[in-house]
């Protein structure tokens, strides 16, 4: 057991919130901790500490005015209490890192909801996926987080994936990384850097072929170490 506890690798996966509209598509999330568990891996939720952009009231599709909640809080729902503040990410040995999507990517950990190409990243996330990138560490990007990719690490001509969607495959060109069209079951493994992105639900069309593309990029991950 103490050999096992050892040599079990650590991948941490990043969160935006609870709920695709305003935090991380939870689906995503729950299939990427599945994926890391079957895999014999130790997952380990982080998330900063900061307010969410809104609050969306998941039945009605409409924003709950004067309701406030907080990532880190929300977070936590998905990881049954056991998470970590993204600023404590120096003190864990962490092995890889995931972003699973969700609205709460492009509202919380970053404006591209709102700016597109000019958006700015949350410093604490900016600081994650640079540490990661230059300890030639695997970073996974799912559906829309790949956005967030380009913007950080688009100068290292990264190569990306959101799917087939022109708009956002856009967007990605022109913060400098190159966009593959893809498959939802399928990855797309950058020539440059260990980065493997899948385009989950921006795709879809079910969670059978959404967990398909999660599993394989898991899998392509773990390849990676």
């Amino acid at each position: 057991m103490d050999l096992l506890t050892t040599t079990m690798k650590k991948i941490g996966v990043l969160l935006s919130g609870c709920g695709f509209l305003d935090g991380s598509e939870i689906q995503e999330a729950v299939l990427t901790l599945l994926a890391l568990d079957k895999a014999g891996v130790e997952a380990v939720c982080l998330a900063p500490d900061i307010m969410q952009h809104d609050v969306i009231n998941h039945y009605t599709d409409l924003e709950m005015i004067n309701e406030s909640r907080n990532v880190l809080v929300e977070s936590a729902r998905i990881a049954r209490g056991s998470i970590h503040n993204l600023k404590e990410i120096n003190t864990i040995a962490l092995d890889a890192l995931i972003m699973p999507g969700g609205y709460g990517v492009a509202k919380n950990l970053s404006n591209y909801a709102f700016k597109e190409t000019e958006c700015n990243v949350n410093e604490e996330v900016a600081m994650a996926l640079q540490l990661f990138y230059n300890r030639d560490k695997p970073l996974g990007f799912i559906c829309i987080s790949p956005a967030i990719a380009a913007k950080v690490l688009g100068h290292e001509h990264i190569e990306l994936t959101i799917g087939n969607d022109p708009e956002t495959s856009a967007h990605i060109e022109a913060m400098g990384a190159r966009h593959i069209d893809c498959q939802v079951w399928n990855t797309v493994i950058s020539k440059k850097g260990k980065i493997v992105s899948t385009p989950a639900y921006m795709l879809g069309p079910t969670i059978g072929e959404v967990a398909k593309g999660i599993e394989k990029l898991v899998a392509d991950i773990l390849a990676l170490l």
